[in-house]
């Protein structure tokens, strides 16, 4: 058995482990997004309209997910 990696996923993992990893970092949300996006953590916006809202604004699932990861 033999793992393969590649010098860039290796730099993309030790960037992400340390936190500077930039691409991946969403902007600050607006208080109108925060205000979404607390609902949504909240069970209080369905996923269809949140599937509408993300389309609309991506960084809101970004921030949706570092939510989750982190509680």
């Amino acid at each position: 058995m033999s793992i393969h990696f590649t010098v860039s996923e290796l730099t993309r993992n030790l960037f992400h482990s340390l936190g500077l990893d930039h691409e991946r970092a969403p902007r600050p949300l607006n208080p109108e997004e925060n205000l979404l996006l607390e609902c949504y953590l909240a069970g209080q916006i369905p996923e269809s309209a949140w599937s509408d809202y993300v389309f609309e604004t991506p960084d809101l699932a970004r921030h949706a997910e570092v939510r989750r990861l982190s509680h």
